[in-house]
């Protein structure tokens, strides 16, 4: 490394050696895919003047090592230039969601990922804006009050001369403190990300220098500080995630607003990822901000919000009512009449207004690790919308479905059964897309094979015939299709993910058989799983009797 030494000059000189680590070494990070990462040795905060190098590094674009010029976070967590973004391609056999923007994708330029990302999901990143801007007028300002040296001018004549890029970089003489210097040197071109910088060793480094580079963090503090207040719960933001529109919350915060919504409580833009949130990436770049500029104050929100939720979710806290089946957003009613239901149901009313429902298990089927228990283990957590108390203590209560879940452990409360229960959700749009892609693009099979034909089926195609099967029972006046029977779940829905959930509870079979959509993780999934229930019922004519319980 080259290391030119004045007295008085804090000069800087760039090797290309090892990438420079330091902003991830101090500051421990948080959760960055969506998964806990454990941290060896508690973060501390970057220091001004001794890791001015690392705290530049921060905001500096993988790509063209420049400071973020119009960030834009990726699904999988990265961030880089809007101008860095590859080209995009033209996405094959993708039906489901037709939206605007998904038929085009990026490929990842990040090894650590390399997936295709839809283009509608690649939007900039409203919070690292508005922090880059900050950042640049709080340099612009300490930049101004300071003159270019001779050295400075020299290197500016004689830069396209072919000089190797160490020898360059030690030409300039740095007066503006080291945040300020090294700053510019990233936003001009000459210091690439992953270059280490060497600086004058304390000894002949000035307090006055020192103090420069202090003034220069604090002020940077003060300017942004507001940027990285969650707009839902107004605190510093903790494991921040940055959704499709490119606005940035906690995760907890994201995640209860999506309990409700479907939308971004910033812009109302309909967002479409699972609302746990699971596997759902964390911003790399601000989670690395916010432990280096700040870790202390991050260590006190997550211990707030760990206090907070200490009894929450995890233990045997979810009440169960072993009744029927359920499902999302389809309403379902209840008659409320032994006393311990009663007192669960009490309970209920007086806290969250939220229980679990599951199917009773006739035959002690085994369910996974729980064994031969009274339950299947897949249900569906229901939330009270209106209940009344009938003369005899006996009540009515009618409920929506929210989201399905899995019990993972069970026990029993004066003499109900309470569970810990796991939330199930669908795989990325993303990953349906690549699926639906892998399976409409298989060779084509026989006629009789009517499996391997609605595996085939585009995801729009297996909707349409549920569908026109809808169409053609209501031309037949079928009995389960009356207007009392959509008065209660309402006309069949054109969104392909709800579509499944309406016809299993209107449809008129086993319990069984409406089961095997509790478990999928997929809308293709749940959509083949219709398409062959209308098969085998077209099949074998059983249609043509409204009044018989099929299949």
């Amino acid at each position: 490394m080259n290391l030119l030494q004045t007295a008085g000059s804090p000069f800087v000189s760039t090797g290309e050696g090892k990438p420079y680590s330091g902003a991830s070494e101090k500051a421990g990070l948080m959760r960055q895919d969506g998964c806990e990462t454990e941290e060896k040795t508690a973060p501390s905060s970057l220091g001004a003047h001794e890791d001015a190098r690392a705290l530049v590094q921060l905001i500096q674009c993988p790509q063209c090592s420049r400071p973020f010029r119009v960030p834009v976070t990726l699904p999988c967590g990265n961030t880089l230039c809007r101008a860095c973004l590859p080209s995009p391609f033209e996405r094959e056999h993708i039906s489901y969601p037709d939206l605007p923007g998904r038929r085009q994708a990026i490929l990842c330029p990040f090894p650590s990922c390399g997936a295709e990302h839809p283009l509608s999901d690649c939007n900039i990143d409203v919070v690292l804006t508005k922090l880059m801007s900050s950042i640049a007028e709080v340099i612009a300002k300490h930049a101004s009050v300071s003159e270019r040296t001779a050295a400075q001018s020299e290197l500016d004549t004689i830069w396209d001369e072919g000089i190797s890029l160490p020898e360059k970089v030690s030409l300039q003489e740095a007066v503006r403190g080291r945040l300020v210097t090294t700053y510019l040197l990233a936003a001009e071109g000459k210091l690439l990300r992953d270059q280490d910088v060497g600086y004058l060793p304390p000894a002949v480094t000035s307090e006055e220098e020192r103090a420069l580079d202090v003034d220069v963090l604090s002020d940077l503090l003060e300017a942004t500080h507001r940027e990285v207040d969650c707009q839902v719960c107004y605190n510093l933001m903790l494991d921040p995630v940055t959704t499709s529109c490119g606005h940035t919350l906690c995760r907890n915060c994201l995640a209860r607003v999506l309990d409700h919504s479907q939308h971004c409580p910033v812009c109302r833009r309909g967002l479409a990822i699972p609302p746990s949130l699971h596997g759902q990436s964390s911003n790399k770049t601000l989670v690395q901000l916010l432990n280096g500029l700040c870790s202390e104050a991050v260590s006190a929100r997550a211990e707030a919000v760990a206090l907070e939720e200490t009894g929450g979710p995890g233990g045997l806290n979810v009440p169960l009512f072993v009744c029927t089946l359920g499902f999302p957003n389809q309403p379902t009613f209840l008659r409320i009449f032994e006393p311990r239901y009663r007192l669960m149901l009490r309970r209920c009313i007086e806290g969250n207004k939220e229980f679990g429902m599951l199917m009773y298990n006739r035959y002690l089927e085994p369910q996974g690790d729980l064994g031969p228990v009274h339950f299947y283990h897949y249900g569906i957590m229901l939330r009270i919308v209106h209940s009344q108390m009938l003369a005899d203590g006996t009540s009515l209560i009618e409920t929506r479905g929210i989201y399905r879940f899995r019990v993972k452990a069970h026990d029993v409360l004066d003499g109900y059964a309470v569970g810990s229960v796991e939330r199930l959700e669908d795989v990325s749009l993303t990953e349906e897309e690549r699926l639906e892609a892998i399976e409409t693009s298989l060779p084509p099979v026989a006629e009789d094979d009517v499996a391997g034909r609605i595996t085939r089926m585009s995801t729009q195609q297996l909707l349409a015939v549920g569908q026109d099967f809808i169409r053609r029972m209501q031309a037949r006046s079928a009995n389960w299709l009356q207007q009392r029977v959509l008065d209660i779940h309402g006309l069949p829905p054109d969104d392909a993910a709800m579509f499944p959930y309406w016809f299993a509870s209107v449809l008129p079979i086993s319990d069984e058989e409406k089961y095997k959509l509790m478990g999928t993780t997929t809308v293709r999934q749940r959509l083949k799983i219709t398409a062959s229930w209308i098969r085998r019922i077209e099949s074998q004519r059983w249609y043509q009797s409204n009044s018989c319980r099929i299949l």
